[in-house]
């Protein structure tokens, strides 16, 4: 199963009513918002864990965060605590302030929603894709790093994002458009 499904079935649906219930939104508008942050995150996500030493700190990090929390028990998607994981985790993967705001309005343009209401989104569902990797990670076992497709390994399951660089299915290089506009 990819990322964003993964995200989008969380606990049968239950994350998608639980975000829309947090902010104030339609479940459809939801599943818009998360449609359209998540692939910014996938492609830092999938940057970081091939930089030198990022596919074991990416490991690490799932191996010990408890993120499946955010998968499993929905309820959690509200707490502070969830928040500020949810920052921790753009803060490595996005890096910088700027790019989670660019990440926000983006969407903002794409999904009508106010850009307000998803910057206060983005880190939850930072911390939804983490519980979505974890729990991957936990579920392939032997096979968490492999990416060959259907595999069910983690390079695997960030393999669309990593192709998006090269105008794949994710419609372009998000974060490289958002990095060239912000650090010219």
């Amino acid at each position: 199963m990819d990322l964003l499904s993964m995200v989008l079935n969380a606990s049968g649906g239950d994350g998608v009513r639980r975000l829309a219930q947090n902010f104030g939104l339609e479940e459809n508008q939801t599943s818009s918002a998360v449609r359209s942050l998540l692939p910014a995150l996938g492609q830092g996500l999938a940057r970081n864990a091939t930089s030198p030493g990022g596919i074991e700190s990416l490991m690490g990090a799932l191996s010990s965060g408890g993120h499946e929390r955010y998968i499993d028990n929905p309820e959690t998607l509200g707490s502070e605590g969830t928040i500020q994981d949810g920052n921790g985790i753009l803060g490595h993967i996005l890096g910088s302030k700027d790019v989670s705001r660019q990440v926000a309005s983006n969407a903002a343009a794409q999904t009508g929603i106010g850009a307000d209401v998803l910057k206060k989104m983005l880190p939850v569902v930072a911390a939804m894709a983490m519980g979505a990797l974890s729990k991957q990670r936990a579920g392939a076992g032997p096979q968490a790093l492999s990416s060959s497709p259907g595999s069910g390994g983690l390079m695997g399951m960030l393999g669309q994002f990593l192709g998006s660089s090269q105008g794949g299915s994710v419609g372009g290089d998000i974060l490289g458009d958002i990095a060239s506009r912000l650090f010219k």
